[in-house]
């Protein structure tokens, strides 16, 4: 996200945060429309590549212990049940945080 700072029509300053991809649509807007807009577009690129890249969750590995606690459970190894189990077991801390647990005897 990166933090724009707009004018109101009284003059004074809004700021707005905007993402890589509206940016990326604007600057795309800016280079059909004229040569004079194209000096604009290429300053918007180059904020865009100076702006730092965020890891999304989808890229973030399964805990070993919560693939091997995966393995365990299903019966086929990759699955998408069973991966999509290890992440959510992975987001919880760790299987023994994930699940039911052992129950108390009485």
């Amino acid at each position: 996200m990166k933090e724009v700072k707009l004018l109101d029509v009284d003059g004074n300053v809004k700021k707005q945060t905007m993402s890589k991809q509206k940016l990326k649509t604007i600057s795309g807007k800016l280079k059909k429309a004229s040569k004079a807009h194209a000096g604009q577009a290429k300053q918007i690129d180059g904020v865009i590549s100076a702006m730092p890249m965020k890891k999304s969750s989808a890229l973030k590995k399964i805990s070993s212990a919560c693939k091997t606690a995966a393995k365990r459970k299903f019966k086929v190894w990759p699955s998408a049940y069973a991966s999509g189990w290890g992440v959510r077991c992975t987001r919880a801390g760790g299987p023994s945080k994930f699940g039911g647990g052992k129950k108390k005897k009485k």
